[in-house]
């Protein structure tokens, strides 16, 4: 097709040179916070679910007290340190390797829907130094992984259309499906899949079958493991059993009290609070008894929904917080040392003007489009259940990116 003609190649040197260069920033940002032992607080969590499937060969019941994680980070994690919770160093190589090959897929995204070798190549330059991402990549922590399947999905996505080829829309609904057993969240995705069937460019039989295609790819990369937890639980989880603690952790009074903390000390206190009434519950929860995944976060959610109905104009004012949190161009204040808060907060309010500018371009809107659905759908998402910075930051920021770089090389690079 002539748009599949009209793509530039990235090119294989400049694509390694991308590659070399992201590497050895996460590699540095790495060795300056040490690469033998890991700050995220869930690291450990996924490091032992690791060492449970080499051992037995099977995934626990629970990678926690409330629920078990997706298992995609976890298979990872076994195969790159054998099981062994000690091989910190190797987890976060592989975190720097999987952030230097997303961005990669961004430079060639970005090629794909914009037409232009040189705002790809700024694009890739972006995303290898993008101090978010660099940060993600220094620790034991799943988004690295997730950025990869996000994105490959949506690149062969473009393709498929582009190309009209339903194998490679089968890839990008199976890519979906690996993002999903990583972050749960890339379940509410799963219809973006469809948007080739409003591809105006496509005969309407192409359009459906390139549709239809990438959700058959969607739903059996991921019926495998929904299958398994059919058979162990007998239950209906598509991924993990987490959304009814989520709901509880992001909608209690406990996240109220959340945006009243002004200090490190005071979100310590707050952390070992909150843990001891999970527990609390979690007791009150199973006092007659263990339950199954799906009753557990059910009797969560349930929790939630109770102290939501009991002062709903606090719920109100609790998700405007969150909406905000979600948005904000800045980190943590109280968290963060002011440098960084201040440096971060002018870099993204720049990112969030120039990404204006770039969707207000008219270059391929129907991508466009579904972009903006992308973005909102995770807004959302989150939103409602629990909302983490870091999420954003796998969410958002990788558009934030394509269309930012576009919109200021829309006069600052030469064509």
């Amino acid at each position: 097709m002539r748009s599949e003609a009209e793509t530039p190649r990235i090119g294989s040197g400049a694509g390694l040179a991308l590659l070399i260069v992201a590497f050895g920033v996460r590699l540095a940002a790495t060795a300056a916070v040490g690469f033998a032992t890991p700050r995220f607080g869930d690291a450990d969590r996924y490091l032992s679910a690791a060492a449970e499937l080499a051992r037995s060969g099977s995934y626990p019941d629970r990678t926690e007290p409330y629920f078990f994680r997706p298992p995609a980070y976890p298979l990872l994690l076994a195969a790159v340190t054998g099981g062994r919770e000690d091989r910190v160093p190797a987890a976060k190589i592989a975190n720097g390797v999987l952030g230097s090959l997303a961005a990669l897929v961004l430079a060639l995204l970005s090629a794909r829907i914009f037409r232009r070798r040189d705002v790809a190549l700024a694009t890739g330059a972006v995303a290898a130094i993008h101090p978010s991402f660099v940060l993600l990549s220094t620790d034991v922590q799943s988004e690295p992984l997730y950025l990869v399947f996000f994105l490959l999905s949506g690149l062969l996505l473009l393709r498929a259309a582009d190309r009209v080829s339903w194998p490679a829309a089968l890839a990008a609904g199976a890519l979906l499906a690996l993002a999903a057993l990583t972050r749960p969240s890339a379940l509410a995705l799963a219809p973006l899949l469809a948007s080739p069937a409003v591809d105006r460019r496509l005969p309407g039989s192409a359009r459906r079958e390139i549709a239809a295609a990438a959700l058959l790819g969607f739903v059996l990369a991921l019926a495998p493991w929904t299958l398994r937890n059919a058979r162990r639980y007998h239950e209906f989880i598509p991924v993990n059993d987490a959304a009814g603690v989520s709901l509880y952790a992001g909608n209690s009074s406990w996240t109220r009290s959340f945006y009243r903390l002004r200090s490190r000390e005071e979100y310590a206190g707050w952390l070992e609070g909150f843990d001891r009434d999970l527990r609390a519950r979690l007791a009150s929860i199973e006092k007659d008894g263990e339950l199954s995944p799906g009753r557990r976060s059910a009797a969560f959610a349930r929790l939630a929904l109770a102290e939501a109905r009991e002062n709903p104009a606090a719920s109100l004012e609790l998700l405007a917080h969150k909406a905000w949190q979600w948005v904000r161009p800045y980190p943590t204040p109280w968290y963060w040392p002011p440098a960084v808060v201040v440096g971060i907060g002018i870099y993204s309010l720049v990112l969030y003007a120039a990404a204006v500018r770039g969707f207000r371009r008219p270059t391929r809107r129907g991508v466009a489009a579904v972009s903006l659905a992308v973005l909102a759908i995770g807004m959302a998402a989150h939103v409602l259940l629990q909302v983490v910075w870091r999420y954003r930051v796998a969410c958002w920021d990788p558009i934030l990116i394509l269309y930012g770089v576009f919109g200021i090389g829309r006069g600052a690079l030469p064509r």
